[in-house]
């Protein structure tokens, strides 16, 4: 967390800020141990004061707010980020205050309350090298069913870990994983080098559908309530979960088995064992 739908909608609620001017940039009084903000904030200063914002962009899990002078600022939220334009969930943890001038919002704000998170200041080259084809998989949203079997289908991991690989496949993590192969009928231990044309086809459907969907509810917000979006709300689509954190509630899709929860690579995995079998004949 955040994942692929939370990005997504941070991106989509900063939106408004397009066409404002940065007015300044200060690093917030924050007790807890310093992110990574790059490059020294003096450098940092002297691109992006001044400049107007002309985009926002998403690359993965990471929202990119686009300047006028051939550079962009990378926020990279990893497990507890935010990027905001009201005031944040606390003020201990804020990070890094952006002045904008010439917009509806008079800040943009992260947040993070763990400290695992980025800020960036980067070139329009410096972007493109960072995050080109061989660090960073096609977006999940956008990747078709062909180039999830030619990246993934030579693979002995199980499908569960090799969907948490940003090389392969940008923007998924650990909660959308276990949805999306809950819905697509795909058993979490199942090998990739066993999976099928018509799994793939399943999967890529199954991407498609559960993240369109966690958009749409903005998100998940879960227990310990850290994510929020742009205005500081909670999340909607964590009361659609059909496996995730279910272990031991019967199943929404068939009502017949029970959610089971298992650990690979050192992450909790939920599934069905009646809606995803482990040994699969089709």
């Amino acid at each position: 967390m955040p994942e692929l739908p939370e990005v997504e909608t941070m991106r989509r609620g900063i939106l408004g800020i397009v066409g404002s001017r940065i007015a300044g940039v200060e690093r917030a009084r924050c007790r807890r141990r310093p992110i990574a903000i790059e490059p020294a904030l003096n450098r940092f200063r002297r691109t992006a004061v001044g400049a107007t914002i002309a985009g926002i962009g998403r690359i993965g899990k990471r929202v990119v707010v686009q300047l006028d002078r051939d550079a962009a600022i990378v926020f990279e939220p990893r497990m507890t980020g935010l990027v905001l334009l009201t005031e944040p969930p606390t003020l201990e943890h804020l990070r890094l205050r952006i002045k904008l001038d010439a917009g509806p919002a008079k800040e943009l704000l992260y947040w993070d309350r763990r400290g695992l998170g980025s800020v960036r200041l980067l070139s329009n080259a410096e972007l493109a090298d960072r995050f080109d084809e061989s660090t960073l998989g096609p977006d999940a949203l956008a990747i078709s069913a062909e180039q999830l079997a030619e990246r993934l289908g030579a693979s002995r991991r199980a499908i569960k870990v090799a969907l948490l690989d940003q090389r392969a496949v940008a923007g998924i993590g650990n909660l959308y994983a276990a949805e999306i192969l809950h819905r697509a009928g795909i058993h979490p231990a199942r090998r990739c080098d066993r999976l099928k044309a018509t799994h793939w086809r399943q999967l890529q459907s199954a991407i498609v559908e559960i993240l369109q969907t966690a958009i749409r509810f903005e998100g998940s917000t879960l227990g310990d309530g850290t994510y929020r979006n742009a205005l500081n709300q909670s999340g909607g689509y964590q009361n659609h979960h059909r496996v995730y954190d279910r272990a031991g509630e019967p199943c929404v899709n068939c009502g017949a088995g029970r959610i089971e929860r298992i650990v690979q690579a050192q992450r909790a995995t939920f599934f069905c064992p009646k809606c995803q079998p482990r040994r699969q004949n089709a």
